[in-house]
C-alpha cells in the first residue's frame, strides 16, 4: 500500500535499514541509543531495523560501553564478512582487480600488465575475467556470495537497454564497445552478480569523498592525472559524482594533437604520456624500453636530482610549463563549478606529488576568478595507486546500501504470462 507521497510499507523498510546501515558503516560502532538522532528514526524502529540487520547477519555486536547509570550499551558495528566486492581499474601500464569485504578491507589481488597489447579490447576483458576468477581462487570465496564488480575504465560510459554498459574510449581506440555484454559472455559469474562500469575519474572521486581527502565536502573535484587526464564533479545534486571530459578542454587554439584527435586539449599537454613526449623532443634522455611510470619516475630524478648533481633543464622547463597548464585547467574549473576543493589523484599525479604541487596551486589561483579562487583549496588525494580500484569496489556496495542491504532480485527466467504478452501486442505502435 502507498501512502500520500507515493512510498509503499516496503520503501519505508528500505529506506529505514540504509539510514541504519550507512550510519553503522561510515561511523559505527555505534550504540542503539547513539542511532536514534544519527539517524532520525525513532527507538522502536532503530530497535526493528537492527533486530533485521543482525538476522540478516549483515549487523553484529561489537562490545559495549558504560551508560549514565545504567546499563551497558551494546556497541552494534557492520559484519565485515556478509558482503564482497571486486573492484577493476583498467588503467594505463596495468588492469588491477582487487577481491574487498564489505569494510573494504582487500582480501586478495591480480594484476595484468599492459604492454604492446594496450587497450586491445578482447586483452582487457580476457584480463578482467581471469583477475576475478585469480582473487576469488586466493580468497577461496564462491563467485556468488559476490554483491558486484564495479570496474573503471578510460572514456564515457553510457548504459543501454539491450547491451548493458557501453564504453566509448575515443582516445584509446574504443568505438562503442559493449564492456558489459562482453564480459557477461564466458563470464566466470553466474547472471545474478551484477556489472558496475564507469569512468575511472568517477570512481577515484567516488573512493576520496567516502574515504579519503574530500570527506566533509560539499562540492568537490577529483582530478585523475595519469597518461591523460580527467576529473570527477561532486555536488549536492550529482551526490555519486559526474565524470568530466576535462581533459578534452581547448587550451591552445591549433596546438598540440591530443590522443583523440583534436588539436590544443589539455591533455595534449598535461597528461603524462604527453609529457615524456615533449621531453624527448626538447632532447631529453627518455628511458627506452620501459613504461609511462618508469620513464616519469626518470624525468623527476632528472629534473630534481637527490644529490649535488645539476639538473636537467630540458625536464625541468617542460614539468614547469605541464604545472601552468594544469593550473590553467584547474581555473576553468574553479570559475565553472566553485568547488570548495580540488583533489588530485592518479599514478601520475601522485608521483609528481607535493613537489609539482605547489606551483600548480600558484598557477590555478592566478588565472581564475578571484572570489571562487580564495574558496578553494586545491590538495592530493589520500588514498594512493589503488583508489580506483577502492571506487569502483565502492559501486555495488552503494548498490547495496540503497536496497536496504538486499541483494538485487534474480531475473525471472520464466516466459511472462499470456494476459502481459495481448497487452502488450495490442498496445497502439
Amino acid at each position: 500500500m502507498a501512502g500520500r507521497n507515493g512510498r509503499t510499507v516496503r520503501d519505508l523498510r528500505r529506506a529505514n535499514r540504509t539510514a541504519v546501515l550507512q550510519r553503522l558503516y561510515f561511523d559505527g560502532p555505534l550504540s542503539r541509543f547513539e542511532l536514534g538522532p544519527a539517524t532520525g528514526l525513532s527507538s522502536g524502529s532503530v530497535s526493528n531495523v537492527v533486530a533485521d540487520l543482525v538476522a540478516d547477519g549483515l549487523v553484529e555486536e561489537a562490545g559495549s560501553v558504560d551508560s549514565d547509570g545504567g546499563r551497558p550499551r551494546t556497541l552494534l558495528r557492520v559484519a565485515p564478512l556478509s558482503g564482497h566486492m571486486i573492484g577493476v581499474d583498467v588503467g594505463e601500464t596495468r588492469v588491477r582487480i582487487e577481491l574487498f569485504d564489505l569494510t573494504l578491507t582487500e582480501l586478495a589481488r591480480a594484476e595484468r600488465p599492459l604492454e604492446q597489447q594496450r587497450y586491445e579490447v578482447e586483452v582487457i576483458v580476457d584480463h578482467i575475467r581471469s583477475g576475478i576468477d585469480e582473487v576469488l581462487a586466493a580468497a577461496g570465496l564462491a563467485p556468488e556470495r559476490l554483491l558486484g564488480v564495479g570496474i573503471g575504465v578510460p572514456g564515457i560510459v553510457e548504459r543501454t537497454p539491450d547491451r548493458g554498459a557501453v564504453v566509448h574510449g575515443q582516445t584509446i581506440g574504443w568505438d562503442t564497445i559493449p564492456l558489459e555484454a562482453l564480459l557477461r559472455t564466458g563470464s566466470p559469474l553466474p547472471g545474478t552478480v551484477p556489472y558496475f562500469i564507469d569512468n575511472g575519474a568517477k570512481t577515484l572521486g567516488q573512493a576520496e569523498m567516502w574515504f579519503g581527502a574530500g570527506r566533509g565536502a560539499r562540492n568537490a573535484l577529483v582530478v585523475l592525472f595519469g597518461s591523460g587526464v580527467g576529473a570527477c564533479l561532486v555536488t549536492p545534486e550529482v551526490e555519486h559524482g559526474r565524470a568530466v571530459e576535462w581533459g578534452h578542454l581547448t587550451v591552445r587554439v591549433r596546438g598540440r594533437r591530443c590522443r583523440c584527435g583534436a588539436l590544443g586539449c589539455l591533455e595534449a599537454y598535461a597528461g603524462a604520456e604527453s609529457l615524456l613526449a615533449r621531453w624527448h623532443e626538447e632532447g631529453g634522455r627518455v628511458p627506452q624500453g620501459t613504461d609511462e611510470e618508469t620513464a616519469l619516475t626518470a624525468m623527476l630524478a632528472a629534473a630534481y636530482p637527490a644529490d649535488d648533481t645539476a639538473p636537467d633543464p630540458v625536464a625541468l622547463a617542460v614539468l614547469e610549463e605541464t604545472a601552468e597548464y594544469l593550473g590553467a585547467g584547474l581555473s576553468d574549473l574553479i570559475n565553472l563549478f566553485q568547488p570548495e576543493r580540488i583533489l588530485m589523484g592518479g599514478w601520475a599525479g601522485l608521483q609528481l606529488g607535493s613537489r609539482f604541487l605547489p606551483a600548480v596551486r600558484k598557477h590555478a589561483l592566478s588565472y581564475a576568478l578571484r572570489h571562487p579562487a580564495e574558496k578553494v583549496t586545491i590538495e592530493l588525494g589520500r588514498l594512493g595507486p589503488d583508489a580506483v580500484t577502492v571506487g569502483a569496489a565502492i559501486l555495488p556496495l552503494a548498490d547495496f546500501f540503497a536496497r536496504g542491504g538486499r541483494r538485487p532480485d534474480p531475473d525471472p527466467e520464466s516466459p511472462p504470462p499470456a494476459w502481459h504478452t495481448a497487452l502488450r501486442d495490442r498496445a497502439p505502435r
